[in-house]
């Protein structure tokens, strides 16, 4: 059984999420995207200066998912104005949510998803949303029964390569 801790990460802690976020978006998606596209998105999207970028700003919080001291995953939520799509005051984004893959279904990515929902709650937010690829059939069922609903869909860029996301949303005062 995982002793899953989860902790806040600061700017000291930017060298290590870079790695954690490399990592797991390779163990993630390479599989199934060109070199070329993964290449451009790795040195855009999780550069040491975008991610600082990230970390500065007010209305994103990144979490590590510890098991003992290893760093094996971490959170990226947004409020506000960080949000990347809907932007509405009374919602949070779960921007990222990733595991090392020898974790993933261990119950931290739970942990993570319990960390942004009390985060949510606290902030007194309506509804928490996000968006998933539609072929990451495993985080889509994951959500799924956790009580999300799909209710759109959105284009991610990955480097040169389009692809479709589903939008979930959970709302958080529904019985």
């Amino acid at each position: 059984m995982l002793k899953i801790q989860i902790k806040k990460i600061t700017l000291d802690n930017l060298e290590q999420l870079q790695k954690i976020s490399r990592k797991t978006f390779i163990e993630t998606f390479a599989q199934f995207n060109s070199k070329e596209n993964m290449d451009q998105y790795l040195n855009e999207s999780l550069s040491l200066e975008q991610l600082k970028l990230e970390l500065e700003n007010e209305f994103s919080e990144f979490y590590f998912a510890y098991n003992d001291n290893e760093v094996i995953g971490y959170l990226k939520i947004n409020r506000g104005e960080a949000q990347t799509e809907k932007k509405e005051d009374n919602s949070l984004e779960i921007e990222r949510i990733y595991l090392l893959e020898k974790y993933q279904g261990k119950k931290a990515g739970k942990a993570l998803f319990e960390k942004a929902v009390e985060i949510a709650k606290s902030h007194q937010m309506h509804f928490i949303w996000l968006g998933v690829w539609e072929k990451n059939e495993k985080a889509i069922q994951f959500y799924l029964k956790n009580g999300f609903e799909i209710f759109d869909k959105h284009i991610f860029k990955l480097g040169e390569d389009f692809q479709k996301d589903l939008m979930m949303k959970l709302d958080l005062f529904k019985k």
